[in-house]
């Protein structure tokens, strides 16, 4: 066990190596911030939680933000580091002179996990360097070089900062002052393309599971799509056309009839059925206006119970400001006291103010109804002309409706003379006697509806050319009036 100050017990290091102190590297590490480790590369300290300093969250996906992932806690500024004497079993490591300034090391790469040693003894083997950097963590890998250098790579990320605490340290093999068996450690990160590809799986991962979280979280924030409008059918058409006359199911069905009309749904069998839908949409409008009518007449009644509530408010108000006045009379006001006075003087000049405000309102309100009037008596004179026009306007909408129908008969005679026709071929010699004489007789309909159709049409424009001359008049008249208004 451990505690705060970092001693360690001696049952906690094993007893086949020879420490002089065997509390230097656990002290070396906690002066660093770090938890002691065994020789296996495990924590000594039961609670330590190798993911101290992790960034919460995911981070940002950039390939070159160096050093993401597990980072030990950094050390305060005030705090110098003391490195002390690691005695390991076949070398001893001794420690820089604390006043120079720290070793360089180049830019951290992206999930770096392996460093480069460089300044080994010459008799320095793969063992020995096992041997002193398995404390730092789990040794994934050496490369030793035929020269003083090698590359190690460690199972985790927060292992190199470990084994770059022991930068500049001297080694010694043994007891030998030999210069093949002393050299100067100098640690730093090296750039190894396998940790750069296990870092960009790990982002890879990391992206998924942002994108996977914002398309849940788009989900569940977008409203719910609308029903699929139902194909067109003999069966479906009628069921429409019945909802139609419905008031209450009236803007689903129009919903449907113009998606339908837009699909292309509308031909030769279909047009009949679609022109008594366009029908039923039509007679709506007037039960569109009745409904509006209705609101008018209950606004109207509304206004009129505001403005006779307004004007019994506004008389209490008048006698609420009565009593104010009575009260500031002399015969009264020299029996209050100077507090009471000032209260009943405030209130005085609220009620007047607040009494004016109701009266300006009410004022406004007889103003509109007066000028409502007043525009209905103009209107007196030219009321002749008014009805005239709208007479006009009747007959040409009758005149329209008429038209329009006898052009979807006529498309309907037309529809049924091609099918004949069609069939025509196919008949018997017989039956295409018969087949002419209704033929005939469609087509002399035809040209009668054709000519009843000029002759509708003539009178049409012609109902169209009276209602602009009763316009004209109209505007002639308006002018007039204002002539003589000015006057």
């Amino acid at each position: 066990s451990a505690d705060g100050g970092g001693n360690l017990s001696l049952d906690s290091i094993p007893m086949g190596l020879p420490m002089s102190d065997p509390t230097a590297w656990a002290t070396a590490m906690n002066n660093l911030g770090m938890a002691p480790m065994g020789m296996t590369g495990q924590p000594l300290l039961p609670d330590f939680d190798p993911a101290l300093g992790m960034m919460t969250g995911i981070p940002p996906i950039n390939p070159m933000m160096p050093g993401l992932g597990i980072v030990p806690p950094p050390i305060p500024p005030d705090m110098p580091a003391v490195k002390e004497i690691i005695h390991c079993k076949s070398c001893t490591l001794f420690p820089p002179n604390p006043h120079l300034p720290p070793p360089a090391t180049r830019e951290r790469p992206p999930g770096c996990k392996t460093v480069f040693v460089g300044g080994l003894p010459e008799n320095g083997t793969e063992q020995i360097i096992m041997e002193v950097f398995e404390q730092c963590g789990e040794v994934i890998a050496i490369r030793k070089s035929k020269k003083n250098f090698c590359h190690i790579r460690f199972a985790e990320e927060f292992m190199v900062d470990k084994a770059l605490y022991l930068s500049g340290y001297r080694i010694r093999l043994g007891s030998s002052t030999d210069k093949k068996d002393t050299g100067r450690l100098h640690v730093d990160f090296a750039q190894a393309r396998d940790d750069l590809y296990e870092w960009e799986c790990k982002q890879r991962m990391l992206a998924r599971e942002e994108r996977h979280r914002r398309r849940l979280a788009e989900e569940r924030f977008r409203p719910p799509s609308p029903p699929p409008v139902v194909h067109y059918s003999d069966h479906e058409c009628s069921v429409v056309a019945e909802k139609l006359k419905d008031d209450t199911k009236f803007s689903e069905a129009i919903q449907t009839l113009l998606t339908w009309i837009e699909r292309g749904e509308v031909n030769r069998r279909t047009a009949n059925n679609f022109y008594s839908m366009i029908q039923s949409a039509n007679s709506h409008i007037r039960r569109l206006i009745n409904e509006k009518a209705a609101h008018e007449k209950e606004m109207e009644e509304a206004k009129e119970k505001f403005k006779l509530a307004l004007s019994g408010i506004l008389v209490q108000f008048e006698q609420i400001v009565a009593v104010y006045h009575s009260a500031s009379k002399q015969k009264a006001w020299d029996h209050f006291t100077k507090a009471q006075r000032k209260n009943i003087s405030v209130w005085c000049k609220q009620a007047e103010e607040i009494r004016n405000i109701h009266n300006d309102e009410l004022m406004g309100i007889r103003r509109e109804e007066e000028m409502e009037m007043s525009d209905e008596e103009i209107e007196d004179p030219s009321e002749m002309k008014e009805t005239e026009e709208s007479a006009l306007v009747s007959q040409v909408e009758a005149l329209k409706e008429e038209n329009d129908s006898l052009r979807w008969q006529l498309d309907a005679y037309r529809n049924e003379v091609e099918l004949l026709k069609q069939e025509q071929g196919k008949a018997t010699r017989d039956e295409d006697t018969t087949k002419e004489q209704q033929m005939k007789l469609l087509q002399q309909a035809l040209q009668g509806m054709q000519k009843h159709l000029l002759k509708v049409q003539e009178e049409y424009k012609k109902r169209e050319a009276e209602l602009e001359k009763v316009k004209e008049d109209k505007l002639k008249v308006e002018a007039l009036l204002e002539n003589l208004k000015e006057q």
